[in-house]
């Protein structure tokens, strides 16, 4: 899919690409930083139906958010033809016991045989982490495994 970049002189850059309905879907990012997401009109693609400013953290977590999603589909694709592997997503959050932790703290490989194969984190995917890790609140943990190991892990992950 192809992003169009359109310098907009004296703001900054608009960042869009095109949905299979037609309508654009992007970002504005000012020359002071500040960045917008934007929706457009369906008939009218240069007319803005909605946008949004955005903090710097909400910009990574928005990022992380679409981003996750990706990664999943891919490894999936890659264990399709591995019978009783699966993909997941598991966001931390700010009250699992792990948060601030290090990964290697969890022992979710040793405990549950899946593996936490990335980190999304601030719109970057972190690939193959380190025991060292530290994991952060809002992180989403990609984990591969069986459906026992993934349920498992997640229950660890949560505190349950």
């Amino acid at each position: 899919m192809d992003v169009e970049e359109t310098p907009l002189p004296g703001i900054g850059v608009r960042r869009e690409l095109v949905l299979d309905s037609g309508r654009r879907v992007g970002i504005v990012i000012h020359r002071d930083g500040e960045t917008e997401l934007i929706v457009s009109k369906l008939d009218d693609p240069d007319a803005c139906l909605a946008s949004i400013p955005l903090s710097v953290q909400e910009a990574a977590t928005l990022g992380s958010l679409l981003g996750g999603p990706q990664l999943v589909a891919q490894l999936s694709e890659e264990h399709r033809e591995l019978p009783g592997i699966r993909t997941m997503q598991v966001p931390l959050t700010r009250n699992s016991p792990f948060a601030g932790r290090s990964l290697g703290d969890a022992h979710i490989r040793s405990s549950t045989g899946a593996s936490i194969v990335a980190i999304a984190r601030a719109g970057e995917i972190l690939p193959s982490p380190a025991p060292s890790e530290e994991l952060l609140a809002e992180d989403v943990l990609v984990i591969v495994g069986t459906d026992e190991g993934l349920a498992a892990a997640t229950a660890i992950l949560n505190g349950s």
